[in-house]
């Protein structure tokens, strides 16, 4: 049996630890995800759900426990390994599209296989495959201020992807959309995480998008059940 793709074990955090205003986020989470398994996170506001995201991403580090990616053990890994490993096998979506302004809908595509080495032909080729996949296509050469904001998130949903990551994670993807056009976006990204077959673990206030995916865990006081 192959290894989870991602295995969480024990995290704590804990902010401003050892002074009077000191918050602790999480309490020993545990979380395995296997490959090609997409997971609803729910969880209410201060949870901990975007920390855990963050930790799971690579982008911070816990206090103690462990993550492993792929089998491999992160946790103790330089910053230099961090950020390769984080750019070549994870893919972020957050709330908000955070779109370069000045590049086209293209070019915020193309820009991520660009740094990863990528040449730039092969790179366009990828990002006007994943535009065509989420209807966005026609769009290509408009800069995110002529784009409407399904399109914005779903542009940003095609660069999470476009460095082909075997872990997506999303933080209230739809979360800043109306509900109709966030039913449309989400069922767009689910279309492209069954395609290509990688695993998701997607933050939602939503009960009924978290009903479409695999499998339903629940977060509350740093601990997910």
């Amino acid at each position: 049996m192959s290894d989870p793709i991602l295995k969480l074990s024990g995290l704590t955090k804990t902010y401003n630890r050892g002074k009077p205003s000191e918050v602790q986020v999480l309490r020993g989470a545990d979380l395995v995800i296997q490959p090609g398994e997409v997971v609803a996170l729910v969880a209410p506001s201060g949870a901990g759900k975007s920390t855990l995201l963050h930790i799971a991403g690579l982008l911070d580090t816990p206090d103690e426990g462990h993550v492993a990616i792929g089998g491999r053990e992160m946790t103790k890994l330089s910053d230099r390994r961090r950020t390769q490993v984080r750019r070549a096998d994870v893919g972020f979506i957050y709330q908000f599209h955070h779109l370069l302004p000045e590049f086209t809908a293209l070019e915020n595509i193309v820009l991520p296989q660009l740094a990863s080495g990528t040449p730039r032909r092969e790179a366009e080729a990828c990002a006007r495959e994943l535009l065509d996949q989420v209807g966005v296509a026609p769009r290509a050469d408009h800069r995110p201020a002529a784009l409407s904001g399904g399109e914005q998130q779903r542009v940003a949903f095609c660069r999470a992807l476009a460095n082909a990551p075997r872990l997506l994670l999303a933080d209230e993807p739809t979360g800043n959309l109306d509900p109709d056009t966030s039913d449309r976006v989400f069922g767009a990204l689910m279309a492209l995480v069954r395609g290509t077959e990688l695993s998701a673990l997607i933050a939602t206030h939503n009960l009924e998008l978290a009903s479409r995916m695999d499998r339903v865990v629940r977060m509350d006081h740093g601990v997910v059940a």
